[in-house]
């Protein structure tokens, strides 16, 4: 069937999404019909029509996820790409587990809806194989929050592996919420009603790794039979010894039977592993085996660190704050200008970080209201310890953490007037000073690594009172 003889039905009630998506599958060559609401779509379905639908949750007259178990019973074999505003993991899974072909988020790229619609016409979806893909999240406590565009596609990845028992590698910095991510996939799985074991391997000294995955030989059984018929979370794997991954591997491909004593039959686990490192590295290295490697990253999953997503940290933290608050620490509101200066952070130590600083406000201030001042003083008071993950910090890094102090220290926030020529001299004199030192007082060798014409430098060494220490040794 060519793309003329194709025909996709359209349903959002934003006329301007409706012409947009119209105009896009008509140039591509396919037929189109749009609706704004629920009950046109399914009666055109009902009588046959549509090889494709695209469709948005959230209609005048009823919710697609009501609507999609009838258009399930009567075309089982039409594909459904569900679009939605509300873009959370519920969203992503409840879609999947109802057998639509795939989730797309709003604001969409068309490429991507583009590319997607063709994908679906060229391999419709089998609804039984979609619904196994994912199970609905009923709880209101979600285990990620975020709406922005990269975790989409986590939400996306998730909903796509829950159903499966794929061993799945999850990569991302200290702090990003790799276990949170290990757990959604075994609490929204076929294997919730097993153990979720989890086994820190950095935390773990190097000579016992073996003993606490493996067992003991007095018959202590290890983390391996205590996940049988769950998941098994290997946090850290990078941290791994050779000894323990030689082990592992063998292990996972049989040829060391490891048996559940309480069986007799080797261990139904699956295996989630998750490290902050980089694994391609260390097998260049000779520090990490890479058949191994080969046997984790089946399914790869890579989450953004907290900089890559700053449109999250308004939900963050506020999700932080209720939840401090559940644990019994004071209730707190956050302003406007409080969320702008978390959004200006880098924050190294990713959604850990975050969260620990709004659960220490929560404990240290009596203010029932979070401000900018406030963020700026437990920033500067606390970056240090923060960069520590990071190595040594930089001076863009120690200049930011002395300004945010300066500005926190201010009564309204804001310095006095005058204060870019009071920081540049402050940066300066030290400058040319330890440069003149390092030059034993030669002007002509400083000025030429500082940049600067003689002249030039001659007048900020006067301007600026520079202490000149001619032939120091």
């Amino acid at each position: 069937m060519n793309a003329a003889s194709k025909k996709i039905l359209i349903a959002d009630d934003d006329a301007s999404i409706r012409l947009v998506l119209s105009q896009a599958f008509t140039r591509l060559g396919y037929q189109v019909r749009a609706t704004g609401n629920a009950a046109t779509l399914l009666k055109w379905v009902t009588d046959g029509e549509g090889d494709l639908v695209v469709t948005d949750v959230v209609m005048p007259d009823e919710n697609v996820f009501d609507v999609l178990p009838r258009i399930r019973k009567e075309r089982p074999k039409l594909p459904i790409i569900v679009m939605s505003a509300q873009n959370n993991l519920i969203t992503a899974v409840n879609a999947a587990e109802l057998g639509a072909f795939d989730y797309i988020p709003k604001p969409f790229d068309l490429d991507d809806m583009t590319a997607c619609a063709r994908r679906a016409l060229s391999r419709p979806a089998d609804p039984e194989a979609a619904r196994a893909q994912a199970r609905a999240v009923r709880d209101d406590r979600l285990p990620l929050i975020g709406r922005s565009g990269p975790m989409q596609e986590v939400y996306r990845t998730i909903a796509r592996l829950v159903g499966a028992d794929l061993t799945v590698l999850v990569t991302g910095e200290s702090g990003s919420g790799k276990e949170l991510v290990a757990r959604a996939l075994h609490d929204m799985g076929r294997r919730r009603d097993g153990k979720f074991v989890t086994i820190n391997l950095a935390a773990v000294p190097r000579e016992r790794v073996e003993a606490e995955l493996f067992g003991r030989e007095d018959g202590d059984a290890g983390k391996l039979i205590e996940a049988d018929g769950g998941t098994l979370f290997l946090d850290e794997i990078g941290d791994m010894p050779l000894d323990a991954q030689t082990r592992l591997l063998r292990v996972i491909d049989g040829s060391e039977p490891a048996l559940n004593p309480k069986t007799g039959r080797r261990p139904n686990v699956r295996i989630i592993a998750a490290t902050n490192r980089d694994l391609r590295g260390l097998i260049r290295e000779g520090l990490f085996r890479e058949d191994l490697f080969f046997r984790l990253n089946v399914a790869p999953l890579r989450l953004p660190p907290l900089r890559d997503r700053p449109d999250d940290i308004p939900d963050l933290a506020r999700a932080f704050l209720l939840r401090a608050n559940r644990e019994g620490l004071p209730s707190k509101t956050i302003d406007a200008a409080a969320l702008d200066r978390l959004k200006q952070h880098p924050w190294p130590g990713n959604v850990r970080e975050l969260e620990n600083l709004i659960r220490r406000i929560c404990a240290l201030y009596g203010e029932d209201l979070i401000t900018a001042r406030i963020i700026e003083r437990e920033l500067a008071d606390q970056q240090p310890a923060a960069q520590g993950e990071e190595g040594p910090a930089t001076l863009s890094q120690l200049v930011e953490r002395k300004l945010s102090s300066y500005f926190a220290d201010q009564p309204d926030g804001l310095p006095p007037a005058g204060l870019y020529d009071r920081v540049l001299e402050e940066v300066e004199r030290p400058l040319i000073q330890l440069t003149l030192s390092a030059t034993r007082g030669n002007q002509v060798r400083a000025a030429e690594i500082l940049g600067l014409n003689r002249n030039t430098l001659r007048k900020k060494i006067s301007d600026l009172g520079v202490e000149m220490q001619r032939g120091r040794r």
